[in-house]
């Protein structure tokens, strides 16, 4: 409960009584209460306010109303949350000098504003203010009182201005006031609150009233475009932590040249490397690159954009950086040679089994408390164990990983279902310059296709009745061959694998054609690998499936996954913040999709995606990751392939079809990812239209919202700036194309991201069924005597070197947990309905419809997945293809669509 203000008598005495809590306390003191007036007097009519940038909710209030008709008494109560780097904190000389001035009652000054001009003057209103008083704390939320007096023709209150006279920053969830005529005004802030030492600028905080920018108050017009300029910056200078400007800027921090030379990177952005652009942070240029940006200890994001104080420490990002500032570096300890091996099968089982002894750090306990499921305690004073849970597809079938239905099935229901292709043409060609690379015409020739066919059909009629398939990652690939193999410890091939559609929907492997191009004096290396019944056929297959599986978990991690998701996605957060005000609705249907993003991303140009960081030491790119994520950004990224529909469409696995579920026809029936994620897809589009065409009854006003069309604009134009000309980008006139332009970037950030990202560790946790990386060649390009015969001696021996080492797959393992996690504050789509959303009754009853189909689509999902005739999802020890369904207890689940990119 709170705790009971002291006595106004009591407060001298109560400030020498108390002083070791105001400066040294964790902020639970009660403050003494002295008599307050306010600045100003004004009246207000019934209204709810919400502020631009989200985290946390809630608050209480009482009130007493005036018997005059002059004015109204309006009292006001503020919660703060107590946050670990906040003004609560128990930190220091500014501490005690914040809680004397909540002692003296100089705590928060907040500002009544009327939406309305003052119809006399034509001018804003002056505002009616009033210092908040704190009352006590009750767990982690602190609880600040304010009265008001506001005068009979103040109008609707508009906004609210709070400054913070701390030193430090507060973490405000919201204010309520209490009073009003017509009922509580709930002002929801879940906001970092600057202290004005730091910035004089007041905080603005907008009701929960959505207005388009014609439909604006007069009263509230210059805040709306007062707020969006503060948010712009002017765009120079280095970043501040509680600032919130959001700019642009290119991929220029991924190196570090000034540390070592070696861990230069190209900037990603421009002519020669086009890529989407990310929030600028100002840091000085590099030393020896002045187009590059130095590196620092922590990423700037825009102030609201950081939530990992709020959320509590079992939140995902906290945990991911906990694996990547010191987990990972353990691991590096405990395993002194990075390029050994794994020795025998039974000591990847060990992983899983017994575990990997760590060197405990400094702060006993920090991996077992904040990593409980990977690290445990094994007795006080020993060491941490590093052990690793089962994951689940081994759970189920141990062996899986070995069996090519299980190779073909993930192509469908794994974790990579946006690379298979439908073949279309044949004989399969590259697109390479032949005199650099080689023949264009592929190896796999029709004599293959037509044995390994076994008669059941010709080739031509394999192709006419859309039975080939196809991952094929030899263009991309070929041309970093020879860059790669210069690389220490590790190889690459361009590579085409072919499946063939059987009776029962399942894919067969057919052919894997790898592929080393002319260069360095060689001439071009290629050979066809087919599933042959002999022994040495038998395990060259198995050795080619292993390179295929490390092609397929690159692209997966830096196209499918880092690409076009999370990397993307970042410019319409940024262009949002920018151009759309916090009152504008569609701000308000985006915010909840775009929470977190910047933080993740921010994080992972620190420690991820960065030069000599997890992604270039442990998968097959290597240095060349991040360049060549560009490449695919350059040839394949199109925002209008972005949506579901079309994508299954580009790749052949789909066509239109009036008369077909969802307008489209899949060539595959039984293809569990597009399956469910089509029903997601049409349920996002049926709530994005419903609420599109509640605040856009005429197209005109499409057209005429100048905010919205910046908006667009600045999303082409800046976030892409690389591929604005293109004609693809979709125009902005009408309801269909605004619904169509959100359903795709919400699908993007919650289905699409959800599919690739949360099944990390149940498919790729036993990284031999996924490894990252191969580092020998295939025992038959160019063998030496000695070398073929070890193969012929001891293939196993052949195949576990070529998978990861001991250092590269325990630590990808380890941050494959974490990013496979749900936190147990996630916010999934569909579940909770935003403040602002509540407001507008058609809003409410549009998502209640919109969360009650995503309830449906759960039941459908496990119906699926219980029909023994769906053989993709449904079998002996086969995973249930759950990465669609809406929601999820936490942890690792393999399910569960989280609103945003959050982890």
């Amino acid at each position: 409960m709170l705790k009971t203000p002291l006595h106004q008598s009591e407060s001298a005495r109560s400030f020498f009584l108390l002083h070791k809590p105001f400066l040294a306390g964790h902020g639970t003191a009660s403050l003494p209460v002295r008599p307050r007036q306010s600045f100003h007097t004004k009246k207000q009519k019934k209204s709810s306010v919400r502020f631009v940038s989200g985290n946390i909710i809630k608050a209480e209030v009482s009130s007493t109303t005036s018997t005059t008709e002059k004015s109204i008494k309006v009292k006001a109560i503020v919660t703060v949350q107590v946050t670990v780097g906040g003004f609560f904190s128990n930190l220091g000389l500014t501490r005690g000098l914040d809680d004397i001035s909540d002692l003296l009652g100089k705590s928060l000054l907040l500002e009544l504003v009327s939406a309305n001009l003052d119809p006399k003057s034509g001018r804003e209103k002056a505002t009616v203010k009033d210092y908040a008083l704190r009352l006590g704390q009750e767990e982690n939320e602190v609880k600040y009182e304010s009265d008001f007096v506001v005068p009979p023709d103040f109008g609707d209150i508009g906004a609210i201005l709070v400054e913070n006279e701390h030193h430090k920053e507060m973490f405000i969830k919201n204010i309520v006031l209490d009073g009003f005529p017509n009922g509580t005004v709930n002002v929801s802030c879940d906001s970092w609150v600057h202290s004005k030492f730091d910035n004089p600028e007041k905080r603005i905080f907008f009701t929960n009233k959505s207005y388009l920018p014609s439909d604006t108050p007069d009263g509230l017009k210059r805040m709306r475009e007062k707020e969006l300029e503060i948010l712009r910056g002017t765009g120079v200078g280095e970043r501040k932590t509680f600032e919130r400007i959001y700019d642009y800027d290119k991929y220029n921090d991924l190196g570090d040249p000034d540390s070592k030379e070696e861990l230069a990177r190209p900037v990603l952005g421009g002519k020669e490397h086009p890529y989407p652009r990310r929030c600028r942070t100002g840091r000085e240029p590099t030393v020896k690159d002045p187009l590059s940006e130095s590196r620092s200890s922590s990423v700037y994001v825009p102030r609201d954009e950081a939530f990992s104080e709020v959320k509590s420490l079992t939140f995902s990002v906290k945990t991911l950086s906990s694996v990547l500032g010191a987990l990972l570096p353990s691991i590096e300890t405990a395993l002194i040679n990075p390029d050994l091996g794994f020795p025998y099968f039974t000591a990847i089982d060990s992983l899983f089994n017994e575990g990997l002894n760590l060197p405990k750090p400094e702060n006993l306990g920090f991996f077992q408390s904040l990593l409980p499921r990977l690290v445990k305690l094994i007795k006080d004073g020993g060491d941490d164990l590093l052990q690793f849970e089962t994951p689940e597809m081994i759970d189920r079938d141990k062996f899986s990983w070995f069996r090519d239905e299980e190779f073909s099935r993930q192509t469908l229901a794994g974790l990579n279902p946006y690379s298979i292709e439908l073949v279309t043409e044949w004989p399969l060609k590259s697109k390479l310059d032949p005199k650099i690379y080689g023949p264009a015409e592929s190896a796999i020739t029709r004599e293959v296709i037509e044995q390994e066919i076994k008669g059941v059909m010709t080739l031509d009629e394999a192709i006419e009745g859309k039975k080939l398939f196809i991952l094929d990652y030899h263009d991309l690939f070929l041309p970093y061959v020879y860059k790669v193999r210069e690389i220490e410890g590790t190889t690459l091939y361009g590579s085409r694998t072919l499946f063939f559609l059987t009776h029962d929907c399942t894919l067969r492997p057919l052919a894997i054609e790898l592929t080393r191009p002319a260069g360095n004096d060689k001439p071009q290396w290629r050979q066809v690998f087919t599933p042959n019944w002999d022994a040495t056929s038998c395990w060259l297959w198995r050795l080619a499936k292993a390179h295929v599986n490390a092609h397929d978990s690159g692209y997966h991690q830096l196209v499918i996954h880092w690409l076009r998701t999370h990397c993307s996605c970042e410019p319409y957060i940024i262009a949002a913040n920018r151009q759309l005000s916090a009152m504008h609705p569609i701000y308000r249907l985006l915010l909840p999709h775009f929470r977190y993003t910047m933080e993740i991303n921010a994080l992972a140009r620190e420690s991820l995606i960065n030069g000599g960081g997890v992604i270039e030491t442990s998968f097959s790119p290597g240095k060349y990751s991040t360049e060549l994520s560009s490449v695919a950004y350059d040839q394949l990224w199109r925002f209008d392939m972005e949506a579901l529909p079309a994508d299954l469409i580009r790749r052949g696995m789909a066509v239109e079809d009036p008369k077909a579920k969802h307008g489209i026809k899949l060539t595959i029936e039984d293809y569990p990812f597009a399956n469910d994620g089509l029903d997601l897809w049409a349920a996002i589009k049926q709530w994005v239209s419903d609420y599109v065409n509640h605040y856009y009854p005429e197209p005109s006003l499409i057209e005429s919202d100048q905010e919205l069309q910046d908006w667009w604009t600045e999303v082409r134009t800046k976030g892409h700036e690389d591929k604005k000309d293109e004609p693809w980008w979709p125009v902005l006139k009408t309801q269909a194309d605004l619904t169509h332009i959100l359903t795709t970037i919400i699908w993007v950030v919650s289905g699409h991201h959800a599919a690739v990202n949360f099944g990390q560790y149940v498919y790729a946790g036993y990284f031999p069924n996924r490894p990252t990386i191969t580092r020998t060649n295939m025992p038959t390009e160019e063998p030496s005597e000695t070398e073929f015969l070890n193969f012929l001696k001891k293939p196993e021996f052949a195949l576990l070197k070529c998978f990861p080492s001991q250092i590269q797959a325990t630590k990808v393992m380890a941050v494959l947990d974490v990013l496979s996690n749900h936190s147990p504050d996630e916010e999934y789509i569909g579940d909770a309905m935003e403040p602002s959303w509540a407001e507008c009754p058609i809003i409410k009853a549009a998502f209640e419809r919109f969360s009650g189909n995503l309830k449906e689509l759960e039941g459908i999902i496990d119906a699926r997945n219980a029909d023994i005739n769906l053989k993709n999802r449904f079998g002996a020890g086969i995973v249930p293809y759950e990465l669609l369904k809406p929601v999820s207890k936490p942890g690792v689940t393999g399910m569960g669509v989280p609103n945003s990119i959050s982890i």
